[in-house]
């Protein structure tokens, strides 16, 4: 992530958006169940915000200064974060009851590799687990934000074939009027 996006993603501002707008929108009525893992948290604005709501969360995050601040700031709560790779993941087989993945994925490097994002949260969950993400859509302040970023987007209209090789069933795809894709 470029420095702005960094900054942003950090930011009170972030905050109150992921708090008060975007997760509760995306997770009414949605059970996770008791062990959730969550996605690329970055700096952990989702996290706080999943900790309150759900018994035990683990947050894989590839970036081990993200990864060790965010393990700092939730030692001693029910989050366990973990420095690794989503596409290789080390946890067992259908271990968890829920995942998610929120306004990350596009920082994925590659179509390919968020297919294996796909199926190692595929291989992760229980059967019956649910997988809720959320992402945003391009539009020209996304663009502005993401320069010298990764920044891969998900086209809306690839993602349940992909989901599909992936080992996932009963999938709903929706494309918010924000632009943003959950």
């Amino acid at each position: 992530m470029n420095l702005f996006h960094r900054w942003y993603c950090r930011s009170d501002g972030w905050a109150r958006i992921v708090k008060e707008q975007m997760l509760p929108s995306i997770l009414k009525d949605v059970d996770l169940g008791d062990n959730v893992i969550e996605i690329g948290p970055g700096p952990g604005r989702t996290t706080e915000w999943l900790s309150e709501r759900v018994p035990r969360l683990t947050a894989v995050e590839i970036d081990a200064d993200l990864a060790r601040k965010l393990q700092a700031r939730m030692a001693d709560t029910n989050v366990t974060v973990v420095e690794g790779d989503a596409t290789r993941l080390t946890m067992g087989d259908d271990e968890f009851s829920g995942a998610v993945c929120f306004t990350m994925l596009h920082h994925v490097p590659s179509p390919e590799l968020q297919d294996r994002l796909f199926s190692e949260v595929c291989r992760v969950l229980r059967p019956g687990g649910i997988y809720i993400g959320s992402d945003s859509t391009p539009s020209f302040f996304w663009r502005l934000v993401h320069i010298a970023d990764t920044a891969v987007p998900v086209d809306p209209q690839t993602l349940q074939p992909r989901l599909e090789a992936a080992g996932f069933t009963d999938i709903a795809v929706n494309v918010r009027k924000e632009g943003g894709l959950n």
